[in-house]
């Protein structure tokens, strides 16, 4: 058992764990499936003051938190007692990229040349981890949820804003992997 936790689930298998969340929230405890929210209930617990985006009651969203927290929790545990021991598998063509762009095949989940510590401080740092940062948290604030909220749990309540919502990451994500991720990499 101990082994088959370890190895990659199939997307047949973990898929469909992950969309059985949704309907086990909605029927167990009338709650929608969202992470990004929860920045929103911490900041309305620990911010003074009388700011109206932060007023309201957030204890009772205070389950959000302990789902947040059990993320953190078993992502712990999966990467200290549950890692796969196998090194990623890339494919050839995005080997060939990650060379093109001066990066070594990541040792963990990503290149170290781009998120390791000692890159905080660089330009390339300040472009993809503040920079970038701060789109994703603007980008999850104007759209009204993060990725995750609006495809699993917008998408299958039949959501419009979700699927145009998803429909924009997906042409935001080509854009940038295809277009301006190369010529970011120029600037190095």
């Amino acid at each position: 058992m101990f082994e088959f936790l370890t190895k990659p689930w199939p997307w047949y298998v973990a898929g469909p764990l992950i969309g059985l969340m949704v309907p086990a929230l909605l029927l167990l405890g009338n709650k929608s499936l969202g992470i990004s929210s929860s920045l929103r209930h911490v900041c309305a617990m620990c911010v003074p003051g009388n700011i109206k985006f932060f007023n309201y009651d957030w204890k009772k969203e205070a389950w959000n938190l302990f789902y947040v927290v059990g993320i953190g929790i078993g992502a712990y545990l999966a990467a200290n007692y549950l890692a796969n021991p196998d090194p990623i598998q890339l494919g050839d063509k995005t080997l060939a990229r990650l060379t093109e762009y001066g990066l070594s095949a990541p040792a963990g989940l990503q290149p170290m040349e781009l998120f390791g510590l000692d890159q905080v401080l660089s330009l390339k740092g300040l472009i993809f981890m503040v920079i970038g940062g701060f789109l994703v948290g603007f980008g999850t604030r104007y759209a009204g949820g993060c990725t995750s909220g609006h495809t699993i749990m917008g998408l299958s309540n039949l959501q419009w804003p979700s699927l145009v919502a998803t429909i924009s990451f997906m042409i935001g994500g080509l854009l940038m992997t295809h277009l301006l991720l190369p010529q970011i990499f120029k600037l190095f």
